[in-house]
């Protein structure tokens, strides 16, 4: 598999190019274990990163295994881009964020799931604080739905009618509810990650073409993540490098309706 990896570097280079021309990317990253790490010992965690991008009959997925989890690592994947990247929280996206010509999105499903868990431990059968947040939530969602199938353009007006206000309310929800709550407590811990992310969060109403969510890598990260649970690890550095490689080429064949396995 690695000799044969090495002849698909080309088209894969063709391909981030064609990534880095898109208006926004899709980042995340999930562990790997590398058993022959150079200076580093077996148990050691590692790095899948993924970036996927494209319009919807040209879209790309890049792997890429690291031994870091770097600032570094997004910095060179992503080098002399310009555009939006949808993030995580994560701190080792701060540095590209801060480069010239780059704007960071932040994941509204990320905000739901901890309004969810915030949910959970309501006492059961009451409606609480984290249900307003939800709704609220839901509704921008409702009218993502809405706007599914028509131009970015219409989408782009959609969500300044629909959604801007939407996020007004949630905004003052939110800016009332924090001094309110521990910050320790499940609810706390959802609204201050609300807090602190709200500028990347509200700024998918900057254009139609922008998603909402991260959900697009986490979708192209599971089938890797289901992978590891059968092979469990990689022997060797380039074993990594062409397992990437290859779940690059698989994965994009897939997103654009091609069978790659025949």
């Amino acid at each position: 598999m690695i000799q044969c990896s090495e002849h698909f570097q080309p088209l894969l280079n063709l391909m981030r190019d064609r990534l880095l021309e898109s208006p926004f990317i899709h980042c995340d990253e999930t562990r790997v274990q590398v058993l022959k790490e150079p200076d580093r010992d077996p148990t050691s965690q590692s790095w899948m990163w993924v970036q996927a991008s494209g319009p919807p009959d040209r879209k790309v997925v890049l792997f890429d295994y690291t031994s870091s989890r770097a600032q570094e690592v997004p910095l060179r994947l992503l080098e002399s881009y310009c555009g939006y990247v949808m993030t995580d929280d994560y701190a080792g996206y701060n540095a590209l964020a801060l480069q010239p010509g780059v704007e960071r999105l932040a994941c509204m499903a990320h905000v739901r799931r901890k309004f969810v868990e915030a949910k959970k431990v309501q006492p059961q059968g009451k409606t609480g604080r984290a249900d307003v947040a939800l709704a609220s939530i839901n509704k921008l969602y409702g009218i993502e739905r809405e706007l599914r199938d028509v131009s970015d353009e219409q989408r782009y007006i959609g969500r300044q009618e629909k959604s801007l206000p939407e996020l007004a309310k949630l905004k003052a929800w939110m800016e009332k509810t924090q001094p309110q709550v521990t910050s320790q407590s499940v609810l706390g811990k959802a609204v201050n990650y609300l807090a602190n992310n709200w500028t990347r969060l509200e700024r998918y109403i900057e254009a139609g073409f922008l998603p909402i969510d991260n959900n697009a890598a986490e979708r192209a990260i599971r089938p890797f993540a289901i992978g590891r649970k059968a092979w469990l690890f990689s022997d060797t550095p380039k074993g990594a490098t062409a397992s990437a490689q290859i779940y690059s080429l698989v994965e994009t064949a897939k997103l654009n309706g091609q069978e790659p396995y025949t």
